[in-house]
């Protein structure tokens, strides 16, 4: 396991990023078994911004290492600092020109095409998962 960076505010920075089908379900991964953080938890597909690297370029990487394809960020949606550990989430709104998804098998276990009832039902979900969704969709409307 890679020890994530800790920024000079004394938190691992992330960078997530929601896609949404035309159904209006959202792409969420349960992640690997060996991932560093919340190994086996859903959450939306994203990761770690290294020191000096812009969110906006950590969250178009890490849906290219995490899913296989190339994403556009539509617009940032939300600024979390998770309440229970050091961490800080940058949310974005993505858009991606194909759905073939080629997940890398260490980082991410399944991938879950999940509504937002469905999110707030589903077991595992990440703390923060909803209030990201109310973000996404209040971005859409």
């Amino acid at each position: 396991m890679t020890q994530r960076p800790v920024h000079s505010d004394g938190r691992i920075h992330g960078a997530v990023v929601g896609l949404r089908r035309d159904d209006g379900r959202w792409l969420l991964i349960r992640r690997g078994d060996k991932v560093l953080l919340s190994p086996g938890g859903v959450c939306f597909p994203g990761g770690g911004i290294e020191i000096g690297e812009a969110p906006e370029a950590a969250a178009v990487r890490e849906i290219r290492e995490e899913l296989g394809v190339e994403v556009d960020l539509v617009k940032k949606v939300w600024d979390y600092d998770c309440p229970d550990r050091p961490l800080r989430l940058i949310g974005y709104l993505g858009s991606t020109a194909t759905m073939n998804f080629k997940p890398d098998p260490y980082e991410v276990a399944e991938l879950l095409w999940l509504s937002r009832a469905q999110v707030a039902a589903y077991p595992d979900v990440i703390p923060g998962t909803m209030q990201f969704i109310e973000q996404l969709e209040a971005a859409c409307d």
